[in-house]
């Protein structure tokens, strides 16, 4: 397999990322997230690509930073984990959530610290059963980050997202669909099948319908009231309605066929 840290391919329109360092359960470094914060633009910019998988190689999905890249003994003058979270960490969660495109996120196995938070920034997440999610930052001494603490709060509540955190909780796919933290959890041996289900279904939905609802919950989500969600919540549906996908879509409906959005 190629030793290029992300791989990319793809195949009707769904495009699958997947993070190559599967010795090291797919563990982030500089030149991954390089790797990965380039390829979602390219993803993104590319009018063929209708849908983002996003996943990892191996037995994992991500297991967070790789520490080796850390080591105090190499850098006795510490780290400015803020500029590289600026640098690094933001592009690529900023990718996710920004681009006008689903992305779901397939958790086969770990995901910790930022390879959490990374696919929580996803539109979905599906994960196999024996997949786990686990918050380790206070076990390194760290606060949380990769938008972690934003996404884990969203969907937790501040009390169940601050002892996650504190805590450094582990949470099985399962505990994480209950609560509501993931869209899906499914045997491991259906994941592929599960997942392959969904990418099918989006890239088969107008994309503007897409690209307005995932707008719309992003601005339910920021905090604004009801009367700024109201005027953002109508210019997506006026954005979605000036394409042509709804002419067809009432078109197919009126004339009982199957629509195609091409």
């Amino acid at each position: 397999m190629s030793d290029f840290p992300v791989l990319c391919d793809l195949d009707q329109g769904i495009a699958t990322i997947r993070l190559n360092r599967p010795a090291r359960l797919n563990a982030l470094t500089r030149p991954l997230m390089v790797a990965l914060a380039d390829t979602l633009q390219k993803m993104a910019e590319n009018d063929a690509v209708r849908v983002v998988c996003l996943t990892g190689e191996g037995r994992g999905f991500c297991a967070g930073q790789d520490l080796s890249e850390r080591d105090p003994r190499a850098h006795p003058d510490g780290f400015d984990l803020e500029a590289l979270q600026i640098e690094l960490f933001h592009p690529v969660v900023t990718q996710i959530t920004s681009m006008p495109k689903p992305v779901v996120a397939k958790v086969n196995g770990v995901a910790a610290g930022a390879g959490a938070s990374i696919a929580l920034a996803c539109d979905f997440v599906v994960a196999a059963e024996t997949a786990h999610f686990t918050q380790s930052f206070s076990k390194v001494g760290l606060s949380v980050d990769a938008g972690g603490g934003w996404h884990l709060t969203h969907a937790l509540g501040p009390a169940r997202a601050r002892a996650a955190l504190m805590l450094a909780e582990t949470l099985d796919a399962g505990e994480a669909q209950a609560l509501g933290l993931i869209y899906r959890a499914v045997p491991a041996e259906e994941l592929d099948d599960a997942v392959d289900a969904l990418l099918g279904k989006l890239s088969r939905t107008p994309r503007q319908a897409l690209a307005s609802i995932k707008t719309c919950v992003a601005a339910a989500s920021s905090g604004q009231d009801f009367g700024a969600y109201l005027l953002s919540e109508a210019a997506a549906q006026g954005i979605a309605g000036r394409n042509p996908d709804y002419a067809e879509g009432v078109l197919s409906f009126l004339e009982k066929r199957k629509p195609d959005f091409g």
